[in-house]
């Protein structure tokens, strides 16, 4: 019988699918990049595999994160999708909360992902304090579904008006689509999201449902790929919560998935810097595609209840606060009709890719630009796809698309790019940052993605940021993520009652209910968990405020208005100074999440070699334009530099997975864990 002794986290990108393979019998580690593969991201995730796993019989779990989702919302790809709805609600999704694509602008479209031709209407109401006034009809619903079915849909979206009050019509006309409709992608509201407010909850459903074909289908065809293989542990998927569940799960939910893969990176880097005594921590990685930027402070990664992943594609789920411009490797360099240098949201992706490539690109991108610039070395690009990378193509492009309309050279052109790129990027982090009340002195930048190391020197210093923390593998470090996040479950129920009126052993109730429900999914994930942990939460506000805060309660404590209240006014006084004498309380929602602790990854074996010389690191030198001037800069093999080493600007560290550029006046030093800590010198 072969053993299962490799664990192996999978993040599927734009342009490369990241591997990092763990030992659990020797503590070995082994990390790959592959090209994503357009059309079925499941056979660059395989490639991959089989590249760390020569066989797959010895893997014991496969953790993934992934973008699979998050591309079919971007790119309108996902499912035909119909929707059943009370009569009067057939618009919902269309009209929103009327807001615009541009604020400034009294012009703008928004096409909703379900056309109205696809969504009908059913007689049945049920009213916000969850009392029955109108039954639905069975056969009612089973009629619209066949309409659906003739119409072309695939998947199925039921969303009636105040279910989250009342679930009853919802679940008797889910029961009646399931009886007519031929295969699994059927959702109801109160299934996905049981909260207060339709648009919310119609938005949040309708993409679940979209996504539910696309999705599943993907899993499906990677678990099915693996057990042909003789795969015989376990695929977990990466949430957007920054948590992980079972397959079974995500194809159910697969709008958990949204911001899968930057998920798990946030995770990753948030260990690293703790680990090398680093709290707070600006975490940017930069792929082939975007730039996602997110805040960890006190090491404690932010939560939203709601994201917007695309205009009018709102999700209310927990997700881990991410912040995304289209600024990767590959985006696009153009010149606007104002004549004004602009990069992305245009990407080259995979295939082309950049016009270095020379698979067919010939518009210049991020990565063309630094290759110009000497800070790319073209004889080894990362992921194993080239041989090497055509410079002569690169510097063409560069000056005819961008140096011409300019009157630039090429060098200008490229370097125009770079600083251009910098400056949105660093606008990002600014958001997340000085805009929220944070000294960008108390934060380390932890760039990571196959170009955040490029990057990150220009970026600490053009916001004034302490350091950056560089990790040993930045471009897995997505995939690393996947192997320590904690498996986690979040659930909802919209209260909304005033305190004086709630009913504590009903509240208690639902609580329990949601902690046992839990339990028992970290029961059957058949993992092993150092600890569980359950975080209770309550959404509430004054009467009369739009805007609700998270109370916290403590597990231990015992449900009472007087304990509810006490949490209210704690938390109240600690974000706005002061209470509101004489207003009522109102309890909106309820949150519980239920967490599996998984033993964190031990960053020490990934530590070099304790033999290792800075001598025996150098491979030469060569050129690199930064500041204005041409450098004749030292190279070094970043993985052979030992513990301690310090190192002057301007300097390369090459490594398989990213090139690391320190400029000149910057120093970096090697901590322990094999990290590149980078400031500017004194």
């Amino acid at each position: 019988m072969t053993k299962r002794s490799l664990i192996v986290g999978v993040d599927v990108g734009g342009t490369f699918t990241d591997l990092f393979f763990f030992d659990q019998d020797d503590g070995s580690c082994l990390v790959g990049k592959v090209p994503s593969t357009r059309g079925d991201a499941s056979l660059g995730f395989l490639d991959g595999l089989r590249g760390g796993a020569k066989d797959l019989r010895t893997l014991a779990t496969v953790i993934h994160g992934t973008t699979v989702g998050t591309n079919a919302l971007l790119e309108r790809k996902g499912a035909k999708t119909g929707l059943i709805t009370t009569r009067g609600f057939r618009d919902v999704l269309e009209m929103r909360r009327r807001d615009r694509p541009r604020t400034w602008g009294l012009w703008g479209q928004f096409v909703p992902i379900v056309s109205r031709d696809l969504r009908l209407e059913v007689a049945e109401r049920t009213l916000a304090d969850g009392t029955m006034r109108e039954p639905v009809d069975a056969e009612d619903v089973k009629t619209a579904a066949r309409e659906l079915l003739r119409l072309g849909a695939e998947a199925c979206c039921i969303f009636f008006v105040n279910a989250y009050a009342n679930a009853e019509n919802e679940r008797a006309a889910f029961a009646a689509v399931k009886s007519v409709w031929p295969n699994e992608y059927v959702v109801a509201s109160s299934q996905i999201l049981p909260e207060i407010r339709e648009y919310e909850r119609a938005s949040t459903t309708a993409l679940n449902a979209y996504l539910q074909p696309v999705v599943g289908d993907y899993l499906q065809r990677i678990d099915q790929s693996l057990r042909e293989e003789g795969f015989g542990g376990q695929i977990l998927i990466v949430q957007s919560n920054g948590g992980v569940m079972t397959v079974e799960s995500a194809r159910r939910l697969p709008i958990r998935t949204a911001l899968s893969g930057p998920a798990a990176g946030v995770i990753a880097a948030s260990h690293i810097a703790a680990s090398a005594g680093y709290p707070n921590v600006i975490t940017c990685d930069m792929g082939g595609t975007s730039f996602d930027v997110s805040l960890v402070v006190d090491g404690a990664s932010a939560l939203a209840a709601e994201t917007a992943i695309d205009f009018g594609l709102v999700v209310r789920t927990a997700m881990i606060e991410i912040t995304t411009i289209g600024a990767g490797g590959g985006s696009i360099a153009w010149v606007d009709r104002g004549g004004v240098l602009q990069i992305g949201p245009q990407s080259a992706g995979a295939d082309p890719g950049p016009v270095c490539y020379g698979l067919g690109g010939d518009e210049p991108t991020v990565t063309d630009a630094n290759l110009v610039l000497g800070r790319i070395n073209a004889e080894r690009p990362i992921g194993g796809k080239l041989a090497r990378l055509d410079v002569g193509a690169a510097r063409d492009a560069v000056e005819r698309r961008i140096g011409a309309p300019l009157k630039l050279d090429a060098v200008a052109a490229a370097d125009a790019i770079i600083r251009v790129a910098n400056a949105r990027m660093a606008g990002a982090i600014r958001l997340v940052s000085i805009e929220r009340g944070h000294d960008p002195k108390d934060f380390v930048i932890l760039p990571f993605g196959g170009g955040g190391a490029l990057h990150a020197g220009a970026l600490a210093r053009e916001v004034g940021l302490a350091k950056a923390l560089v990790p040993r593998y930045p471009g897995v470090t997505s995939a690393l993520g996947c192997l320590i996040a904690d498996m986690r479950h979040d659930y909802v129920q919209t209260i909304n009652r005033l305190l004086d009126e709630i009913d504590t052993a009903a509240l208690d109730a639902t609580i329990r209910g949601f902690d046992r429900d839990g339990a028992e999914l970290l029961d059957h994930a058949e993992m092993r968990f150092e600890a569980r942990a359950t975080i209770y939460e309550l959404d509430m506000s004054y009467v009369g405020q739009t805007h609700t805060i998270s109370v916290p309660l403590p597990p231990a404590a015992e449900l009472s208005r007087e304990t509810i209240l006490a949490a209210f006014e704690a938390r109240y006084r600690e974000i706005y100074g002061r209470l509101l004498d004489g207003i009522a309380i109102r309890l909106l929602n309820v949150r519980v999440a239920v967490i599996g602790k998984r033993s964190k990854f031990d960053l020490t074996l990934l530590a070099p070699d304790p033999g290792t010389t800075v001598a025996a690191a150098r491979r030469g030198s060569r050129r690199v334009f930064a500041e204005g001037n041409w450098h004749e800069t030292t190279i070094f093999e970043r993985l052979a530099l030992p513990v301690a080493a310090r190192i002057a600007g301007p300097a390369l560290f090459e490594q398989p997975d990213t090139t690391v550029f320190l400029a000149p006046g910057d120093e970096a030093e090697v901590d322990r864990f094999g990290n590149l800590l980078m400031f500017r010198q004194p």
